[in-house]
């Protein structure tokens, strides 16, 4: 943490020293200190995009698709597809989410405020929101409330999850007051995923506090139906289509490949996992080849085993297709689906499996339109996979959410709280499937905290037995 208090106390040393004469020579027109909001805004996109989302320079989005056996290493065990983590490996994944990311967005939530550049500081009240969500559901009590105040606070307390799952409900609806304000200077090419479209950033922001409602079906305090309600309040004004889909496009040209695709590169040691590959050969599923690229090798369908004693050849195992991880794919951060299948979910809670029916099946359509899987083939798999019921409900619509949510972090959220799609520890594990990660080394040795005890196995406050 104190990296981040470090950058923020040299701007204000910079800005407010009396030394005038100092300043005029050492004036850096190539580095400007004030910077507007639109040359801070698509940077921090793409650093979501990139490092958050995609784990470009760091580890964690990438172990979480390994724990819900998407992912596997070509690798030998021990490593992290078999629970293997020390607290140094989340030391770049901290500093994405805080000091890269956070950290900017804050100054951009500042900067437009102060001008009365509202839909800037929407963006950046929705995005802060988004970043507090994916940062809590991987390490659980983390600092934010006491952060961000330089050298007033260097070592700030950490807040609760609890405390920190209403701050990040706080942020949405300011980030939608202030896209009902409509007032000053407006995104346009600046804003890489909606292109200054403030009314999708609004359904962003809607949907988005769906997700985090659902989340706390099962916590302390909390019931399922109350959560549920929220949930579909929220979700009338949430995403309405795939169009409004949050993601970023990226060209393909060197230098501006979609981040997957470089992850799954032959450098790399990543492969899909069996688990997730045979699911679609046992579902009959017709997204298999539009999701899924057969191994070079055989020209099958092929993952890799988890936790393996050998390494095989790269192109003995399939790698996503190139809807998901081609040079010029997009990058999905939320999708138009999860909101249908929150929809689903909840009404199963309120209203039953019948009701939940269609909201379940619009969600797969919707995914496989997407994707390029025909109307006739749709409808056949929809048949065979039968109608919801008090017994399989909650299942089949998780299991599809997690299809039509491939590569994103929140399946390791849906696991967690739900326990489907049924997982069993990997061969070779040397615990029990985590249900976090561990909290970085250098915030241990910076800011120590009596949280950063915690176990892989230990679970967080929403995730209740």
């Amino acid at each position: 943490m104190k990296k981040i208090y470090f950058v923020i106390s040299f701007v204000c040393m910079v800005s407010f020293s009396g030394c005038k004469k100092y300043i005029d020579v050492n004036n850096d027109p190539n580095r400007p200190i004030d910077v507007k909001e639109s040359l801070i805004l698509p940077p921090v996109q793409m650093l979501i995009s990139q490092n958050i989302n995609a784990a470009g320079d760091g580890n964690l989005s990438i172990v979480l698709q390994q724990y819900v056996q998407v992912i596997a290493l070509n690798q030998v065990a021990p490593n992290f597809g078999t629970y293997l983590m020390y607290n140094i490996d989340m030391d770049g994944d901290w500093n994405n989410v805080y000091v890269r990311t956070l950290n900017n967005l804050i100054l951009l939530n500042t900067k437009a405020t102060t001008n009365g550049n509202y839909k800037y500081a929407a963006i950046a009240k929705i995005l802060t929101a988004y970043c507090l969500g994916y940062a809590t559901d991987a390490w659980g009590d983390i600092p934010y409330s006491q952060a961000f105040k330089g050298v007033e606070n260097a070592n700030p307390v950490y807040d609760t999850q609890q405390q920190v799952y209403t701050q990040i409900q706080q942020l949405l609806d300011q980030g939608i007051e202030d896209v009902n304000k409509n007032a000053g200077l407006s995104p346009g090419g600046d804003d890489f995923m909606y292109s200054g479209d403030m009314a999708k950033w609004k359904k962003l922001a809607y949907t988005l506090k769906a997700r985090y409602y659902m989340h706390l079906t099962k916590a302390p305090g909390t019931t399922a139906a109350a959560q549920a309600q929220l949930a579909l309040t929220a979700l009338t004004n949430g995403m309405q289509s795939n169009a409004d889909d949050c993601k970023i496009a990226f060209s393909g040209a060197a230098g501006g490949e979609n981040p997957w695709q470089q992850n799954f590169l032959p450098a790399s040691t990543l492969v899909l996992a069996n688990t997730f590959v045979d699911g679609f050969k046992t579902r009959n599923d017709p997204r298999l080849s539009k999701m899924i690229a057969p191994a070079k090798e055989t020209g099958l369908y092929t993952g890799r085993e988890s936790g393996l004693d050998n390494i095989g050849s790269l192109e003995s195992y399939s790698i996503p297709a190139a809807f998901y991880a081609g040079a010029n794919a997009n990058n999905y951060l939320v999708n138009y689906t999860e909101a249908l299948f929150l929809k689903a979910e909840a009404t199963n809670i309120i209203s039953g499996a019948t009701a939940a029916q269609p909201f379940y099946q619009d969600g797969v359509r919707k995914h496989m339109e997407k994707v390029g899987v025909g109307g006739s083939d749709i409808d056949a798999y929809l048949l065979s996979r039968g109608t919801l019921n008090s017994s399989n409900a909650l299942r089949l619509i998780i299991e599809e959410k997690f299809i039509a949510n491939f590569l994103n972090a929140e399946n390791f959220a849906d696991w967690r709280r739900t326990g489907f799609p049924a997982l069993t520890k990997v061969k070779n594990a040397i615990s029990d499937i985590p249900r976090r990660v561990l909290y970085p080394n250098t915030e241990i040795t910076a800011n120590p905290q009596p949280q950063q005890k915690a176990k892989l196995t230990d679970r967080l406050w929403w995730d209740a037995n």
